[in-house]
């Protein structure tokens, strides 16, 4: 990255002073000066214990700021000492503001070897802010070619890691230009998309800048750093960037952490436990979070993006509550949701996105702003934190599991406020799938499930399908139950998408609407047919279970009212696998969850049909004849074994319960042809005999032909009373029941 010469040669490092910064002595007690207020009486314990440390820390950055000539490491004890100093404080408690505009000055100004300037870079750690005039002052140097490529790439990577920590940020805006046009180095490239991406705004985007960035992706091909800076450009000014770029999240840049994520982890948990005023400098006025990981410690608004006085409370009580169409207002001002309301259009979100998360104003405000780069800002950031610090994916990671617990929820909760889900994570899913055991983190990645985001992407099967078959066929019931239910809410989400999506459309777009809807009977229709295979392997492995059953059948439940419910048409039936277990399992809740759904199968398919022969829709999607006909098969086998006792003669499905009379026979059942109707049959026995218990109390030997005549009648009215809404709703619409005193045959249950 070599550039021109200036004609102002910098022969000493400049002298930055801040009137709101935290001086040596201040911070090595542990403390902030402030003319106001003082906050030395928190002071750690151990305090005094690294007095002499931060002494020699002041004696090593005198020593660095005096340094005029080229000097070797060799042989030279002076330097040796103060750098092992540097180093040694900055891993320990991290280094002080004052210390950044001394250290970054000699390390980019070519005084010393590269080997020092590369340790000193590796070690600015920050304790709290990193000024950024300390930051514009070092960018300086990179305009007289002072320091070599190595060392400048290096800078780079480092400011792009502490970009969070900068204090402020328009000046560093000031400098876009200055960063674009070293966009044709291809080494630093990479490095330089990143932290233009960080420091784009609109008024970034130029005509001249899409050209530049188009020419050098002609030059070197489709880079993911291009696309990612061309994908925000479109963002901003889609009518300036006409070329076609990739709609999926992918990884657009170059872990660029280097050595300085994990000190930074390290001094910030060290600073927290032993001083409550390094835990207020770090995370502002937020309560304490997790203290080991950057996804917790950047769930709060850090003081980092604070502007100058943030941290004296007398200001923030006193925040203007209008500010002008010009003034920004920063996010961590924000108190009251009247105030969100006010200030909407001035607010300035915080570097660190993921504070977004926890702060339900700002959530307000994305659901109230459709601003499309804040999104995008929180996908990458999110994407970045998902894919580098997954549990099972990175060795030796472990210990940080709760943590990563308490993210991952987090991130489902934010979901649920905004009410969809988020590409990253979808993306973070289906990477991660394939190699999760169906332990780790359980409850928290099915939840995610849930709200995998609508596409027609074809990546749906075999990165979230077959591996969650996989887990799901050799897991317990529970988990399969789990599943279950998460597929269930994914449908939900799903159709409310639709929903939301349908009455936002203008009528004028018509032919687009049906192009999506047809996408989204495909992809519903997918995972219907997924859960249907899925449920009906799992009820034959684990032998029918009841408390499997009843998280199916609340599957069912969402897909037999899809057409009247949510404006899908679509419907489509449970296989014969589901269906049969359900209509002859022991269990009176399985059988009448059963009607209510087989009852609104009838409503919807009745609507549809007249709806078909109204011919008033605009969109004509037709159920096929298979769907009726599917229909009427079960619901003649239905009828069978709750009224007719018909179940083994009439059922005509080629799974049913079809029967010769010669096999049934053999059965030495007595009148076969009516004994299995709702007083026999094995989940409602036990009803049977409680109603004779009342009806007959004389009667012991609990003859069930009794109930009949009057007493069927008064049979089925104390069904309805014990709750069994579903089968009362299911024969009063699919059994025609004629006046005589015995009890009723079906009639016609066509629909």
């Amino acid at each position: 990255m070599q550039r021109r010469r200036s004609s102002k040669t910098p022969t000493q490092p400049l002298q930055v002073h801040h009137k709101n910064q935290t001086d040596l002595s201040a911070w090595r007690k542990g403390g902030i000066t402030d003319p106001g207020k003082s906050l030395q009486n928190h002071q750690s314990p151990n305090d005094h214990k690294n007095d002499s440390n931060q002494h020699s820390l002041e004696q090593a950055l005198s020593y660095f700021e005096k340094v005029q000539d080229r000097v070797s490491l060799k042989k030279n004890n002076t330097l040796q000492k103060h750098l092992t100093t540097v180093e040694s404080v900055a891993l320990q408690r991290g280094l002080p503001p004052e210390a950044f505009d001394v250290l970054l000055n000699v390390a980019l100004s070519g005084k010393l070897a590269d080997t020092v300037n590369t340790r000193l870079l590796k070690n600015l750690i920050p304790a709290s802010v990193i000024p950024e005039a300390s930051v514009v002052s070092s960018v300086s140097w990179l305009c007289v070619s002072k320091c070599s490529g190595s060392i400048q790439l290096l800078f780079l990577k480092w400011l792009i890691t502490v970009f969070d920590f900068i204090d402020h940020k328009e000046k560093l805006h000031a400098l876009y230009g200055f960063f674009f046009s070293f966009l044709q180095d291809e080494k630093m490239c990479p490095y330089v998309c990143h932290l233009l991406y960080l420091l784009t705004r609109k008024e970034s985007v130029k005509p001249f800048r899409i050209r530049k960035l188009l020419d050098l992706q002609a030059k070197m091909g489709m880079q993911s750093h291009l696309q990612a800076l061309l994908s925000l450009y479109k963002l901003f000014c889609p009518e300036l960037v006409t070329i076609t770029l990739p709609r999926k999240m992918k990884t657009y840049f170059k872990n660029s952490e280097g050595p300085w994520k994990a000190a930074i982890n390290t001094v910030r948990r060290r600073n927290q436990e032993n001083s409550p005023t390094s835990q207020i400098l770090f995370l502002g006025t937020a309560q304490p979070q997790s203290r080991k990981r950057k996804w917790n410690t950047q769930l709060i608004i850090s003081a980092s993006s604070k502007t100058k006085n943030n941290l004296e409370e007398d200001q923030v009580k006193n925040c203007v509550y209008l500010y002008g169409e010009n003034e920004s207002l920063p996010v961590e001002q924000l108190q009251t949701f009247s105030q969100l309301l006010q200030n909407i259009h001035q607010l300035e979100f915080p570097s660190q996105m993921g504070s977004v998360l926890r702060n339900p104003l700002l959530l307000h405000y994305m659901n109230c702003i459709r601003d499309e780069t804040i999104y995008l800002r929180l996908y990458y950031w999110m994407g970045q934190t998902l894919q580098e610090e997954c549990t099972w994916c990175v060795a030796d990671n472990s210990q940080y599991e709760k943590e990563f617990k308490e993210f991952l929820d987090t991130i489902y909760k934010t979901e649920c406020f905004l009410q969809e889900g988020f590409p990253s994570c979808e993306e973070f899913l289906y990477k991660s799938l394939p190699l999760w055991d169906g332990f780790c983190c359980r409850s928290q990645i099915l939840r995610l499930v849930s709200w995998i985001p609508l596409s027609s992407s074809s990546e749906v099967k075999s990165q979230l399908y077959d591996p969650l078959a996989q887990l799901f066929f050799t897991s317990s019931l529970y988990f399969k139950c789990s599943v279950l239910e998460s597929l269930k809410e994914l449908l939900r989400n799903w159709l409310i998408w639709h929903v939301i999506h349908l009455d936002s459309e203008a009528d004028s777009r018509v032919q687009s609407l049906n192009t999506t809807l047809s996408g989204l009977v495909n992809m519903v229709a997918e995972l219907i047919r997924f859960v249907g295979w899925i449920s009906t392997v799992a009820l034959r492995l684990e032998n029918n279970p009841a408390f499997l059953m009843y998280f199916i059948l609340n599957f069912y439940e969402i897909v037999c009212d899809m057409y009247l419910g949510y404006n899908l048409p679509l419907l489509i039936m449970p296989p014969a696998g589901v269906f049969y277990p359900a209509l002859l399992s022991m269990d009176s809740v399985s059988l009448n969850q059963l009607c209510y759904i087989m009852y609104r199968y009838r409503t919807n398919l009745v609507a549809a049909k007249e709806n078909e022969l109204s011919k008033k829709k605009i969109l004509q999607f037709k159920f096929s004849s298979q769907t009726y006909q599917e229909y009427n098969q079960y619901v003649i086998a239905m009828v069978g074994c709750l009224w007719t006792s018909s179940a083994f003669q009439k059922d005509i499905h080629p799974q049913g319960l079809h029967m010769d009379d010669e096999l049934l026979k053999k059965t030495a059942v007595q009148d076969f042809k009516t004994s299995f109707n709702i007083v026999y049959h094995p989940a409602m026995m036990a009803y049977a005999v409680l109603f004779l218990q009342q009806a007959c109390p004389n009667d012991t030997t609990f003859d069930f032909s009794l109930i009949k005549g009057k007493k069927w009648n008064w049979y089925l009215e104390y069904l309805y009373a014990q709750g069994l809404k579903g089968l009362k709703v299911f024969i009063e619409s699919s059994v025609n029941r004629v006046s005589q005193p015995s009890r009723s045959s079906a009639g016609n249950v066509q629909v």
